[in-house]
């Protein structure tokens, strides 16, 4: 399985749901709500990235 690279503040989301911050040097921070296409928010510092962690799942 390839591991997917961090996302940077202003992507597009490639899928909705909960995005991880991950500090500069490595530390989680807290989670934030992205729809899928929409650009990730700015964090709340420099060189921080997002990692999704938990998609969101679509009933039928």
């Amino acid at each position: 399985m390839a591991k997917n690279p961090p996302l940077r503040p202003g992507q597009p989301a490639p899928r909705s749901g909960q995005y991880e911050i991950t500090g500069p040097r490595g530390g989680k921070g807290p989670e934030r709500t992205v729809t899928r296409n929409e650009p990730l928010p700015p964090t709340p510092s420099k060189g921080s990235t997002y990692k999704l962690v938990d998609p969101t799942k679509h009933g039928k």
